[in-house]
Formats: structure tokens, C-alpha cells, sequence
């Protein structure tokens, strides 16, 4: 990868009105790119409409579009015109009404979509089988860009050490993570450190602020860190920017501010032989919270789960 600059833009969003967020976002994007020098630049998930939209699957899916479509369609154009690489998170029309993705579009800064990732992991509340919307997403692939090899996960998946470690193995330098992420502080900055250094990647994670449609409050705290697990940049817990630049050899020193220097690789390390067991069903030892019964009303609640 090359030296780089990038940005979290870390905004509130209108609920359910795409043009009015696509509008929004591009104003931010000028901001980031005039004043930080960004060279690329993540925006929350879903950042079109909203996490919790109070619609069908249906419904959101005559709301939204394909992409390239109404949902893109301007942010190419801002990108174009700017020449930065920009991740713009929405939901997604698939195939056939009602199945909509929970999605991340990258784009080039010639304003073309260089890769689309369908969230893998959705939250069960979102999941369509488990009585949401979100239909779950197959593919997880590495693109390779003008700024380094970036590789995309969505809020939920960064639970998934499994998940980071496939887009590292593909040769990923960066992950970004746009995020509506409503438990802790403390589970956000976990888990985003820890895929950075289980993987040796740089982590840009941005996470939404302010409500959607559903009464949810998010509390941003975007945040870039680096393969050494050191946070880079920090947001609060209102709109802003954060911008950190990129290192292309990271990994010199065991940790932030020393000279000691780092002696392993987590990829080449691994025991691979040890690894056959987990690619099978599994479930926890430990009874997850209560299991709500379904309603016809989204459920806002982070209880809810396939039964």
C-alpha cells in the first residue's frame, strides 16, 4: 500500500430520506477532503435511511435502489469530481422485491464502483429469517486499489474473527468497518483493536450518532486503528471528522512508541492443522438473553434472536 490519509465521517442521518442523506454526505465529503486531505473516506452503515427503518422488507426495498442507481448515483459523482476513494454504506435492492442487503459500496475516485459488500453477519434483529429485512450476504473479497488492498465488514461482522482473518488471508491492508453499532464503548474499541492486530491490518471504523427511525440513539466514537493495535484517531460522540494517516510498514516496532522490534506475523504463525474442527455448527454454552416473541412491530431490543 502507499502512505494514505484516511477519514471517518461521523454524521446524523435524516430517517428514510435518501436524498437528503446523500446530500448531507457529500457536503461532509468536501469537508473531509478540504480540510483533512482525505484520500479515502468511510461513512456510517445504512448510511442512506438509517439502522432500524420501521419498514417491511418490502417497503424497503421500493425505498431504496440497486447500485450503481439512486443511491449512488450522486456520491459517484462527488467522488468523481474530487478524486477520492469513498465507502458509502446503504441498504441495497437485490433481485427480487423484499430482498434487500445490508450493503458498502466502494468507490473509485473516477467515481466508479469498484466493489459491493453484502453484509455476512447481519444483527439477528435485521436478519429476514429471523423475522427482519436484511437478506445475508455470500461474498467476502479484497480490492485491489490505488491506495493499498481494502476489504469491507459491516458493524455485526466485526464480531467475527473468522471473517477478518478470510480478507486478511486475501492479502487485505486495510478493513474498514462502517458501523450503527448500539452496545458498549468498550465492545467497539475490543473488537475493532483486536481484528486490527489479530490480522495485521489497519482498522477504519465508522460508527453512526444521533436517531433513526426506530428510537435508537447511536454514540459514533468512530476510531482508526493501526496493525499494532494503537488508535491512530478517536471521535466523540457527535457529528465530526477524523483523519489519520497511514504508515505502509506498520509493523517495525511490538508496540506504539517503542523500538523494539516486532519479531511475529499472525498469518505465518498460525497451526493450520488445528483449525479443521470450527467450520461447523456451533452454538454457545451459555443461554443468550430472553428470546422475544415475534410481533409484526420491529422490535427495539438487541434480545431479539432466531429461535
Amino acid at each position: 500500500m502507499k502512505e494514505f490519509t484516511a477519514a471517518c465521517v461521523q454524521i446524523a442521518i435524516t430517517p428514510n430520506d435518501v436524498q437528503a442523506n446523500l446530500d448531507k454526505g457529500i457536503t461532509w465529503l468536501e469537508k473531509a477532503v478540504a480540510e483533512y486531505e482525505a484520500e479515502l473516506v468511510l461513512f456510517p452503515e445504512t448510511v442512506t435511511t438509517g439502522f432500524v427503518t420501521g419498514l417491511s422488507a418490502e417497503e424497503l426495498w421500493e425505498l431504496v435502489d440497486e447500485a450503481p442507481g439512486r443511491i449512488t448515483h450522486d456520491m459517484q459523482k462527488a467522488a468523481r469530481s474530487l478524486g477520492v476513494h469513498v465507502v458509502w454504506p446503504s441498504y441495497r435492492r437485490g433481485p427480487e422485491r423484499g430482498v434487500v442487503y445490508n450493503s458498502a459500496m466502494l468507490i473509485g475516485p473516477d467515481g466508479e464502483i469498484i466493489g459491493i459488500y453484502d453484509k455476512t453477519h447481519p444483527f439477528p434483529l435485521e436478519r429476514r429469517d429471523c423475522g427482519g429485512w436484511t437478506t445475508i450476504g455470500s461474498r467476502a473479497e479484497v480490492y485491489d486499489t490505488a491506495l493499498g488492498s481494502i476489504g469491507m465488514i459491516i458493524c455485526y461482522d466485526g464480531d467475527f474473527p473468522e471473517l477478518s482473518r478470510l480478507l486478511a488471508v486475501k492479502g487485505a491492508e486495510v478493513i474498514v468497518r462502517p458501523a450503527a453499532l448500539l452496545r458498549s464503548f468498550d465492545i467497539w474499541y475490543l473488537t475493532n483493536c483486536a481484528r486490527a492486530y489479530d490480522n495485521h491490518v489497519y482498522v477504519v471504523a465508522t460508527n453512526s450518532v444521533g436517531p433513526d427511525a426506530g428510537g435508537n440513539y447511536y454514540f459514533g466514537h468512530s476510531m482508526i486503528v493501526n496493525p499494532i493495535a494503537w488508535r491512530l484517531a478517536q471521535a466523540r460522540g457527535s457529528e465530526e471528522i477524523i483523519a489519520a494517516r497511514l504508515d505502509p510498514d506498520p509493523l517495525r516496532y511490538v508496540t506504539w512508541g517503542s523500538k523494539s522490534l516486532q519479531s511475529f506475523d499472525h498469518l505465518e504463525d498460525r497451526n493450520l492443522a488445528l483449525y479443521e474442527e470450527i467450520l461447523k455448527e456451533a452454538r454457545s454454552r451459555f443461554e443468550p438473553g430472553t428470546r422475544l416473541a415475534r410481533t409484526g412491530q420491529v422490535q427495539r431490543t438487541s434480545e431479539v434472536r432466531c429461535t
